[in-house]
């Protein structure tokens, strides 16, 4: 990550002279998400001004980016606490430009350890609409509020004009606020999605540890020990950044272990073919389920957050496919029950497995449907909806 005194903390103003809509993307996974919505938004409207804290993905799909926040990302209590004064820096130079420039609409994507507090300050400072200025405040991913701190669900509709969430269950989740909160259908089951797996029974294993640097550091030796204890098998790592890349490579993978990147920045690379993978619990993992790859989840956090997280997570799964079939699709092996061994044997199950592969096909038709689009329309339609855009 890039260390806080190298930042320039002056964001640039608008190239257009003004700004229709800022986008907040935190994360890899975020600036994917959002990159598709404002794509098919300015496809539909060339002349909207789109500026973004986000990544190389936003970029590409016409945005201005002020900076790349997902080369800063970082998860966990300790984390961020190491990163304090990176993140408070950051936050108020985005409100200073926000104060400044004037869009008509934020897009929060995801990332709701900055999103809600930005959004609660927009509010505070009389910038948003419901603090009574004229910046409508939007939200698409929904916070995990079914996981845990359910209850900040009503300071997002203090803070918030609409939300757009792409799981079916989450509009239920706030029926009991005054915050519009539509479906709008999940990013990865789009007829012009892109995916960067697909399953082959002859094809590698795919190890895929993450996109946060200090995750991918505890993770990728975890899958690694599950590799080798399984045999020589052929193996896949697909990666998003050169931080990224630093950290795999200081894993020492064995030669029959290829690091491959998912995406050089304008493109998707080539579809990865795999026959089982092994992954945390993260965007990927989404990827390969609904690809029908079978596969488990290995997942390890600092020891510190994972004792704090079992005290405030209440769900049975860990991995949100699991969560939407409501059974394992993907076993988990979580902190020590991720051993070589158990993963070593999940390795072969998958590729040896015909039971196990024909039932991971039939989860993953489940997952596709409850993961299509509804009628009432995509991610961009919502937000040139809720963000004024609509007809321009």
């Amino acid at each position: 990550m890039i260390e806080p005194k190298q930042l320039p903390f002056r964001l640039p103003p608008p190239v257009a002279g003004r700004v229709d809509l800022l986008v907040v993307a935190g994360e890899h996974s975020g600036d994917e998400h959002a990159a598709q919505m404002v794509g098919e938004l300015r496809a539909a409207q060339p002349a909207l001004a789109v500026a973004a804290l986000g990544g190389p993905q936003l970029a590409r799909a016409g945005a201005q980016l002020l900076h790349d926040l997902t080369g800063s990302s970082v998860v966990g209590l300790v984390e961020v606490l190491k990163n304090y004064s990176f993140f408070k820096a950051l936050f108020e130079e985005t409100l200073r430009w926000i104060a400044e420039h004037q869009p008509r609409a934020v897009c929060f994507v995801d990332y709701p350890g900055l999103n809600l507090r930005l959004a609660a300050a927009l509010r505070e400072r009389g910038l948003a609409v419901k603090g009574g200025g004229k910046i409508k405040t939007l939200f698409y991913i929904s916070p995990q509020i079914w996981a845990w701190k359910p209850q900040r669900r009503f300071t997002m509709a203090r803070d918030l004009d609409a939300l757009a969430a792409i799981f079916p269950f989450e509009p239920k989740c706030y029926a009991d606020t005054s915050l519009p909160v539509e479906f709008v259908g999940h990013p990865f089951v789009r007829p012009d999605y892109a995916a960067p797996v697909r399953y082959d029974a002859a094809g590698p294993v795919l190890l895929l540890p993450g996109s946060r640097k200090q995750a991918v550091g505890r993770i990728f030796p975890v899958l690694l020990g599950g590799l080798r204890a399984f045999g020589a098998r052929e193996a896949v790592v697909l990666y998003p950044s050169d931080d990224i890349l630093t950290v795999l490579r200081a894993a020492n993978p064995p030669a029959n272990v290829r690091l491959q990147r998912v995406a050089d920045g304008e493109a998707r690379l080539a579809v990865v073919p795999a026959a089982a993978v092994l992954t945390s619990s993260g965007t990927m993992s989404m990827h390969c389920a609904l690809a029908g790859i079978p596969g488990a989840i290995a997942y390890r956090a600092n020891p510190l957050t994972y004792v704090l997280g079992r005290m405030l997570v209440r769900i049975e799964f860990l991995g949100i496919a699991n969560l939407l079939l409501n059974e394992p699709m993907y076993p988990e092996y979580i902190q020590g029950a991720a051993t070589p061994a158990a993963l070593a044997n999940e390795i072969r199950a998958c590729l040896e497995d015909g039971e196990r592969r024909g039932r991971t096909a039939a989860q993953a038709t489940r997952l596709r449907a409850l993961l299509s689009v509804p009628a009432t329309g995509t991610a961009a339609e919502w937000l040139a909806r809720h963000g004024g855009f609509a007809g321009r």
